[in-house]
């Protein structure tokens, strides 16, 4: 039960720590929602090497992450899971535009991808995308309008549409349109979905970052969950940045550096994969190849033509989203 109770100690850390003054040895990392057990070892591994540094984390889905920065909280650095997020900051005046060229693989040091978690001996026989539109399964995942989990999700399976349909905008939006359907809660960040599947027993298939059904299989067992690779998957990269206004308010701004440049060393690299995410090091990556599947995976640029494309024409108010959300 770890993985649901973790929250709690950080969210008390973190009401703690917003009462104290900042200080150039402190930094608060606002986070993504299903990241906390991957940055309690990270954070760890970090202070070991750096006595006398703390850091205090926020957790939520990555939007709200990113409003409620711009409303005041005091992150100094980033670790979401979406462009677009840390894109707001930029517009916001708290983030420098060319962000991406602050640290390697366009400030992204590790990757996943949205995957499948199914009940034991998998009774709904889910093996791809067309199997979560059929009328006897019900799918799990967040809210897209509030997380960059299921925004990955609502795109990988967009994806998996254009090519099943041969670009046919119409079938598309009805495949879509069906999957959200089958979804009978919206919660509104990750890690509430996962609750929702793995402690409430509601749904067939969990879609989320294949990290976190890995993590869920790993501390559940096989016994009571598997996991399902789909044929065709978006890339999901997990980018960081340093939140410079707050940054240089805080005087924080080189240990927000060292921080973000640890994630990206062997050590960093190697905790990330042990959490079952993709590592971006090769060495790394060789190491722990035979534990992750091939996937084919699609990116955004390739299939939509790039963030920007996708905010306006998906993400923007009354956009594709919104209607495939709207018609439920």
């Amino acid at each position: 039960m770890k993985r649901f109770f973790i929250g709690v100690a950080v969210a008390a850390g973190l009401l703690l720590a917003s009462s104290q003054a900042w200080s150039a040895d402190k930094l608060l990392n606002a986070s993504y929602d299903v990241g906390r057990e991957l940055f309690v070892q990270l954070n760890k591994a970090f202070i070991a090497k750096n006595p006398g540094v703390s850091i205090d984390q926020s957790h939520a889905g990555t939007s709200a992450q990113a409003r409620a920065i711009a409303e005041g909280l005091g992150a100094d650095v980033v670790t979401f899971n979406q462009v677009t997020d840390v894109d707001f900051l930029v517009k916001k005046g708290l983030v420098s535009a060319d962000w991406q060229k602050d640290f390697p693989d366009n400030a992204s040091p590790f990757y996943s991808l949205p995957s499948f978690l199914v009940r034991a001996g998998n009774p709904k026989h889910i093996k791809d995308w067309n199997d979560l539109v059929r009328d006897d399964v019900q799918v799990i995942f967040p809210n897209p309008k509030t997380s960059g989990n299921a925004r990955y999700t609502y795109l990988a399976a967009t994806a998996y549409a254009k090519e099943a349909f041969k670009g046919d905008d119409a079938k598309v939006k009805e495949f879509i349109t069906k999957l959200f359907n089958n979804v009978p809660i919206f919660d509104t960040g990750g890690r509430a979905a996962t609750t929702t599947f793995v402690q409430r027993e509601i749904g067939d298939v969990l879609i989320t970052f294949e990290s976190e059904t890995r993590g869920i299989r790993k501390e559940y067992g096989d016994d009571k969950f598997e996991q399902v690779t789909p044929s065709v998957s978006l890339l999901a990269e997990f980018p960081v940045a340093i939140v410079d206004k707050v940054a240089d308010e805080h005087g924080t701004r080189d240990l927000a550096k060292s921080y973000l440049d640890f994630l990206y060393t062997p050590e960093g690299q190697g905790i990330a994969a042990d959490n079952g995410l993709r590592a971006r090091d090769a060495a790394v990556a060789a190491r722990y190849k035979a534990d992750f599947p091939d996937v084919r995976l699609l990116t955004v640029e390739d299939v939509f033509g790039g963030w920007d494309k996708v905010q306006k024409e998906h993400f923007a108010a009354g956009g594709l989203l919104d209607q495939a959300y709207g018609s439920r």
